[in-house]
Parts: C-alpha cells; sequence; structure tokens
C-alpha cells in the first residue's frame, strides 16, 4: 500500500509498497490484529503533514501481548540457542534484502537523510549478525566445589518476558538492538515502538514474520504512555529494556518494582567535548562537526557541550563556524547533512532552549541556512553556534538533542573536568588532544560510561553502551549486553555417593 507524503516531497516519495504496511500496529500471537485503542496519526517532519494512521493497541491489548509471550516462551527456549541464532540470522538476511526501502521509511518517518538511515540498517542488521555469532560462544561456568566428587554449574538461562520500549530517534537499530540478544537469550518479547515512529517497527515485525520467529515469541504494541504504563506493570513482565529520558526511566523502575522485574536503562546523554590546547583541529573540527550534527543532533551521545581551551577558542571558532555555515540542510532524499526534527515539540524545545542562552548574554556566532525549498509546515531548524551560555541554563544542563552547539572557552584541566562532571548525566564524552599524560587523567576523571579520543560519536556492536549516573542502569551491545537478557541458574551436581562416605 502506497502512502504519499505531499506537500513539497510529494511525487517523489511514499512509504515503499515492498514493505507491505498496512493501518495495523497490533501484532500478537503471529496475528496482525486491529488494535482497540485510539488511532495513531503518524507526521512526516518534512511537511508536516500525515503519512498514514495506525489502529493504536489498548490496555487489553498490552494484557494479551503479555500472556502470548509468556505462552511462546518456554517452546522458544527449548530451541538450541544455535537454532534462535539461525532465526536472527535469517531476519538480518530479511532486513538486508529491504534495506533500500526501510531507508526510505526512515527518510519519510524520522526526517533522516536517506544516507544516514543506510548506516543505520547496517547497524541493525550487523546487530542481528552480532549476537547470532555468540551462539556457539555464549558460555555458563563450572567452578570447583569444597565436596568431593561434586561440582558446581553456573547456567545462563532466560530471564522470560522482555518488555522493549523503543525510543524514536534510531528505531530500527533500537528494535534490533534490544530484541536481537533479547530472543538469542531465550526470552520472548513484548516490543513498544514509539508513537512518533512505530511505521519502522511494523516494517520490522512484518520481516521478523518471514524469518519463521515463532507465534508469540515476538509481539508488538503501539500507542502512547499508558501502553508502555500497562506493559511495564503487568506482572506477567520478568525484564524492562527502555531507552529513553531520565523522567520516564525513573518512572519505569517505580512501576517495575512491585513486581520487581529486571530493568535496563538508557537515558540519554548531556556529553561534554573538551577540545585541549595541542588538539589537531583538522581532525577536532569535521568530528564535533558529525558529532553534533549527525541526525540533526538527536542522538544521545551527541557532543552536546564544547569546552575549548583558551590558547585556541578563536582557531576553533573560525573552523567550526565556517564548517556549519556550509551543512546542507534540506530534503532528506538529496545529498544533505540534517534533515528535519522528528516533532513539533522537538523543534520547539530546542529553539526555546536557545532562546533562554541568548537571553542569559550567550552570544550567536553562527546560524546555517536550511533549503527554502522545504521549509514550509515542517520541523526544520537551522544548526546555530552559541558562545559561553549561562552554566545554568537548559542549553548547558538538559538534553537539548538538537543541532545547537554551545561553545565555552577553558583554561585548566580542573576547570574543565569541573563542568564537564557537574551533570546528571553521564553517558559519553569526547577527549581531543595528543597530550598522553591529559588524555590519561581525563579518562580517569570524566563521569561517564564511554569516551570518543580524537574521533567523532558511534559506538560499536561488539563493546558496551552504558551511562554512568542518571544516564542508566545496565548497557547494551556486545557480550555484556546480551548477559543482560540471562540470569544465572546455580547447580550443584554431585555424583552418586555411598551412604558410609557422607
Amino acid at each position: 500500500m502506497s502512502h504519499p507524503v505531499g506537500g513539497a516531497l510529494a511525487g517523489s516519495t511514499a512509504i515503499p509498497e515492498a514493505l507491505s504496511l498496512d493501518e495495523y500496529g497490533t501484532y500478537i500471537g503471529g496475528t496482525w490484529r486491529e488494535g482497540r485503542g485510539e488511532p495513531l496519526r503518524v507526521d512526516s517532519p518534512s511537511t508536516g503533514q500525515a503519512l498514514m494512521s495506525l489502529t493504536c493497541s489498548s490496555v487489553s491489548d498490552a494484557d494479551e501481548a503479555v500472556q502470548a509471550a509468556h505462552n511462546a516462551q518456554p517452546g522458544w527456549s527449548r530451541l538450541s540457542i544455535p537454532e534462535r541464532g539461525r532465526r536472527l540470522l535469517m531476519f538480518a538476511d530479511a532486513l538486508d534484502a529491504h534495506a533500500e526501502e526501510l531507508a526510505v521509511l526512515l527518510a519519510l518517518e524520522v526526517g533522516k537523510p536517506i544516507a544516514q538511515g543506510r548506516g543505520e540498517l547496517e547497524f541493525a542488521s550487523g546487530t542481528l549478525r552480532y549476537q547470532a555469532g555468540w551462539a556457539y560462544r555464549l558460555l555458563g561456568e563450572i567452578v570447583p566445589s569444597d565436596r568431593a566428587g561434586e561440582s558446581i554449574h553456573l547456567l545462563r538461562v532466560p530471564v522470560g518476558v522482555v518488555i522493549a520500549i523503543c525510543a524514536w530517534n534510531f528505531p530500527m537499530a533500537m528494535f534490533c538492538r534490544k530484541v536481537a540478544p533479547a530472543l538469542l537469550a531465550g526470552n520472548a518479547v513484548v516490543l513498544k515502538a514509539s508513537e512518533l515512529t512505530p511505521l519502522s517497527a511494523v516494517a520490522l515485525t512484518h520481516l521478523a514474520e518471514q524469518a519463521s520467529i515463532p507465534p508469540g515469541v515476538l509481539n508488538l504494541v503501539t500507542g502512547g504512555r499508558d501502553i508502555g504504563r500497562a506493559l511495564v506493570e503487568h506482572p506477567g513482565a520478568d525484564m524492562v529494556t527502555m531507552t529513553g529520558s531520565i523522567s520516564s526511566g525513573k518512572a519505569v523502575m517505580a512501576q517495575a518494582a512491585p513486581h520487581l522485574a529486571k530493568v535496563s536503562l538508557e537515558l540519554g546523554g548531556k556529553a561534554p567535548a573538551i577540545v585541549w590546547s595541542d588538539a589537531d583541529l583538522d581532525v577536532t573540527v569535521p568530528a564535533i562537526v558529525t558529532a553534533r550534527h549527525t541526525n540533526s543532533g538527536q542522538v544521545c551521545t551527541s557532543a552536546e557541550r564544547v569546552y575549548v581551551h583558551e590558547e585556541v577558542i578563536d582557531q576553533f571558532l573560525n573552523r567550526y563556524t565556517a564548517a556549519v555555515r556550509q551543512l546542507r540542510v534540506g530534503n532528506p532524499f538529496d545529498r544533505v547533512d540534517m534533515g528535519p526534527l522528528a516533532s513539533r515539540a522537538q523543534k520547539e524545545k530546542v529553539e526555546s532552549a536557545v532562546a533562554e542562552a541568548l537571553q542569559g548574554g550567550a552570544e550567536e556566532v553562527a546560524r546555517g541556512e536550511i533549503d527554502s525549498g522545504v521549509t514550509a509546515g515542517g520541523f526544520w531548524t537551522s544548526p546555530t553556534v552559541i558562545l559561553d551560555p549561562p552554566p545554568a541554563c537548559r542549553l548547558m544542563r538538559d538534553e537539548v538533542f538538537g543541532p545547537v552547539t554551545p561553545v565555552v572557552p577553558v583554561s585548566t584541566t580542573a576547570e574543565f573536568l569541573y563542568a564537564a562532571n557537574d551533570s546528571d548525566y553521564g553517558l559519553s564524552g569526547y577527549v581531543f588532544s595528543n597530550d598522553y599524560a591529559f588524555i590519561t587523567e581525563v579518562i580517569k576523571e570524566l563521569q561517564c560510561g564511554e569516551i570518543y579520543i580524537n574521533r567523532t560519536l558511534g559506538e560499536a556492536i561488539q563493546g558496551h553502551h552504558s551511562g554512568h549516573k542518571q544516564s542508566g542502569v545496565g548497557g547494551e551491545d556486545g557480550l555484556h549486553g546480551l548477559l543482560r537478557y540471562t540470569q544465572i541458574r546455580t547447580v550443584y551436581h554431585n555424583a552418586a555417593a555411598r551412604s558410609d562416605s557422607l
């Protein structure tokens, strides 16, 4: 079914027929159904016009989805791990076969430049394949006992039913990042898509069907916070994995507490970047430009605060502002660096934070241009550079999630570390320097879960993506991310012994 976008993009882009999307946003027990919730209109960020509407799930649908997962999980866990890995590889093959159509959908639904959408799909497919690769390597342990003739086996077993709540900024990568390790470990999943970007989850769930994921093992519900709360509070939920805001994460922890569901939370960031006096600006400037403007700045690991040594502040600003002014902002189907923001609310949030900083005495030193042919009705905002905003303003305290770079001069290591760590967030940070002693000190003192040194953003699927402080609990990716979806069962294995030897 084709759904024209209309407006400035009309006639050139529509939801691809090959994805076979319809108005259903609920998939339970292997069956697509008309949800019993309120209809959900999905808008194009580029035009502000409707892409299509979904029939959303209701609280009773959420309850049925958890029950379907509960019923299907034992059978799925009895399959061998290599067989579960084979199904993930089939899923990856289906994703790769439709990668171009899925990239079009990301451009339509998220407003993401299509080249960046293709990169997201490489990550999604790579995650499925990487996690499938643990099928022959997911090990338990055997440890010695203090009893003769006994060994102690530590077995890795599934958690059970996993509730996966996805954010809107990387909807296909998030889907695979949560679903792949959960399924490989033998769990069943109920995934709640973001109400801003549900079509991506619908498309990937259709592809999971093609990969012979059994009915009930993967279920999809759509809707707002009431649906998420119903899933998290469900006594049949054994684990909740969520990517979202700090406030949402705290709500999830409180809602999961009565039945002691395990939680894994990634709650955003306010990444500081330090440009030291010896930084190679040929490396630094393009790295920070990319780290601030990828996906229009809507990335949890974006460089949200840039601290520059006073000895190089002028050189840095000259180069950085020139690069920002050259950014191409426009139709995500063209060769551009930035598309629109994902929603009207996001646009208003970003522009309000900029206005507050300027009213507080900050200086706007650069503003990029938007292609005038695509601005009407869409959620467009200009890339902007702000010099020396007040430390207490939202631009420096809150996760802005937009293409705005606050730049602050610093003179000492202690000054930078104090400012960088003076935050509730602790997800990521950036260091640009060739001074080994300085880098070593910053690595030791910077309070965050991942640090990029002399490079731009982008975590690896074999690494570990986790936040410190209020940026999260647990983590994702790599072996440590996979193990979050397991629990240990200890077996004291005593060989048969004669009674007179006891």
